[in-house]
């Protein structure tokens, strides 16, 4: 333990240094010396254990050799013995810290991985609850779906019954119209009242009227494809609530709203105003055009959350990157940091990628839901109604945080007034259209 020693074999080693370590021990209290002192005959004890033992002795004698004084000896400080007390308990000292925090990595070690445990419980839990959220809605909406294949189905024939039906009934009143006029000129031709038979005769003659038949076909109706597109459709819903299962709770930042909008307190809505509130002009925040952020952040993972848009003739969403420009004049672009979808004049949609793509979408949707699979780089937007992909950007670039995107666009008088509303997820709403 102590640098006293020369090289010697690990058993000899270990041997010295438990002999060098009992060199630091009162023969007395059996402990490291504290204040050491030595006797005349060259041993060592602790000052108190020595005066001690003195004092409730006759004589002073030597504990260890048993050597008599017969007056008591003055006892001197041994300060070698001290300096190597003073550097045994040293080593004891950081002895005892290494092993307290080798004890206390052990510690954190299990802590680290109780919580690991913890957390994959969690995440196993989420994941079932998930799980039987996303196929229990897909069971719905199978069993939905299969009502509306069985109605659509039944309705044709319905239909096609109900034309056939009527076909038949003139069919059978002209029957009975011919039936009955064969009666009159059976009847007739038996008279012998000739005057009778001459006066009827030419009311007779003409033939009664009919409809030409010749051409008039019951067309059963067309069932093909109809199974495929219940089945697409199913798919589509199902691959809404798979995004649906990433949702996020959104929340608008009004340090980044454009100083005309009026945000909710809930920051869940967001419509524009005439009015243009006095607010600082800090750096977040648009300066020119009527736009706001969501206050969280992704920069990793996929998110989802849905927007209604009910109502509106125009409006902007979608996510943009942190490092977006904010002041005077901006196009949403990938270009620039924007991936949006867009509505104008009521009817007119549009996919912002620079230069716009025109989106078919009639009706169109009441509300859009958007996901981001940062990693992938896809940002897609669905009609959540109609459970139908809008539009997707795929194979994007991301270089930093991503944030939600919401334009409510101006009020146009009134025209368009109606709030953006960031809505929570209801998996089965997309099935009761």
């Amino acid at each position: 333990m102590f640098l006293f020693f020369l090289p010697q074999s690990a058993d000899m080693s270990a041997a010295s240094n438990l002999r060098s370590e009992d060199q630091f021990l009162c023969s007395i209290c059996l402990d490291v010396f504290t204040d050491p002192v030595s006797t005349p005959c060259g041993h060592n004890f602790c000052k108190t254990c020595i005066s001690q033992h003195w004092d409730m002795n006759q004589s002073c004698q030597c504990p260890m050799c048993k050597e008599t004084f017969y007056t008591r000896p003055q006892l001197r400080v041994n300060t070698f013995i001290c300096e190597m007390v003073a550097q045994f308990r040293r080593e004891l000292e950081k002895t005892e810290a290494e092993i307290q925090q080798m004890i206390q990595k052990r510690r954190l070690k299990i802590q680290e991985i109780t919580e690991s445990v913890k957390m994959s419980k969690d995440a196993a839990d989420r994941q079932k609850a998930e799980g039987v959220q996303v196929f229990t809605a897909l069971m719905e909406s199978v069993e939905r779906r299969l009502k509306e294949l069985m109605k659509e189905i039944e309705d044709k024939q319905e239909t096609t019954e109900k034309q056939a039906e009527g076909l038949i009934k003139d069919l059978e009143q002209e029957i009975s119209e011919l039936m009955e006029r064969s009666s009159e000129v059976e009847q007739l031709s038996r008279s012998e009242d000739h005057l009778h038979l001459l006066q009827s005769f030419s009311s007779l003659k003409a033939a009664p009227p009919s409809k030409d038949w010749t051409e008039v076909r019951v067309h059963p109706p067309s069932y093909e494809g109809t199974v495929g597109r219940a089945v697409a459709k199913l798919e589509e819903t199902a691959e809404l609530q798979r995004m649906q299962q990433y949702e996020v709770d959104v929340t608008l930042d009004p340090d980044t709203a454009h100083p005309n909008l009026i945000l909710s307190d809930d920051g869940k809505q967001v419509y524009h105003s005439d009015v243009r509130k006095n607010l600082p002009d800090n750096p977040e925040r648009f300066s020119l055009c009527p736009c706001v952020l969501g206050e969280q952040s992704f920069s990793s993972g996929r998110f989802y959350f849905e927007v209604q848009v009910k109502g509106k003739t125009k409006w902007d969403l979608g996510v943009a990157t942190e490092s977006i420009n904010r002041k005077g004049e901006m196009t949403l672009r990938p270009q620039d940091g924007f991936w949006t979808v867009g509505l104008r004049n009521g009817n007119e949609y549009k996919a912002l990628a620079g230069p716009s793509v025109p989106l078919y979408l009639h009706p169109g949707p009441e509300k859009v839901g958007v996901f981001v699979d940062y990693e992938e780089g896809l940002v897609s937007f669905y009609d959540v109604g109609a459970a139908a992909l809008i539009y997707s950007f795929t194979g994007c670039s991301f270089a930093h945080k991503l944030h939600p995107f919401f334009s409510p666009c101006l009020n146009d008088g009134g025209k368009n007034s109606a709030p953006l509303i960031i809505c929570p997820v209801n998996q089965t709403e997309s099935n009761n259209d």
